[in-house]
């Protein structure tokens, strides 16, 4: 199946965020009053999903809104050190080029998102950023409108079980992929609707 609308997940998806997030989570976790991640706790915590990580954590639900914008502001602040995965640009160039709209559905912010982008955000139709923690069946809704696309002919593609879960609340297609925060093994469990082990897999499958 081809589809007309590609949406896509930043964090872990499209940016290699990965080793600056995990640079920063001490200082954030002292700032806000939960704590610091332990020897073996990035592998474990892989395997599961958003809420169960906040709660392992110890992070209070409504401290998220702060916690989020303050990593906003830590990742405008160092966003010279956040690249895109090698072949993400090519992937959005080929998708743009095939005919297929892309947006990009994200807890960072736009600005930050354009930067990282540089030049490939001439690819992108839709920037749907700044999405709470659990707020992006919200952001994939107003994408599909704004758009005026069918669910059945789009698709998430994200890196969390939470991506997963949003994709199917809306009823869009959902894809996982293999290199970002989530463990491949856990999300694979969460029979998303494709699996994408290579950034190079995406456009030929999407465009069908």
């Amino acid at each position: 199946m081809s589809y007309r609308l590609a949406l896509f997940d930043f964090d872990g998806t499209l940016a290699d965020s990965i080793d600056w997030f995990l640079g920063v989570f001490d200082q954030v976790a002292d700032r806000f009053g939960y704590r610091r991640l332990a020897p073996g706790d990035r592998e474990r915590l892989r395997s599961l999903d958003t809420r169960a990580i906040l709660h392992d954590l110890g992070v209070p639900t409504w401290k998220l809104p702060l916690i989020a914008r303050h990593v906003r502001e830590l990742a405008a602040r160092d966003i010279a050190q956040i690249h895109l995965f090698p072949g993400a640009a090519a992937m959005l160039a080929a998708l743009d080029a095939g005919g297929v709209q892309v947006a990009i559905v994200s807890s960072n912010s736009e600005e930050n998102v354009r930067r990282v982008l540089g030049p490939a955000a001439g690819h992108v139709l839709r920037f749907a950023c700044g999405a709470n923690l659990f707020g992006k069946e919200a952001k994939l809704r107003a994408v599909l409108r704004a758009t005026r696309t069918e669910a059945g002919a789009a698709l998430f593609v994200g890196d969390e079980a939470r991506d997963v879960a949003a994709a199917g609340a809306v009823g869009v297609d959902s894809a996982a992929v293999a290199w970002g925060y989530a463990d491949p093994d856990f999300l694979r469990a969460l029979s998303p609707t494709l699996f994408f082990e290579r950034m190079k897999d995406i456009a030929p499958r999407v465009i069908g």
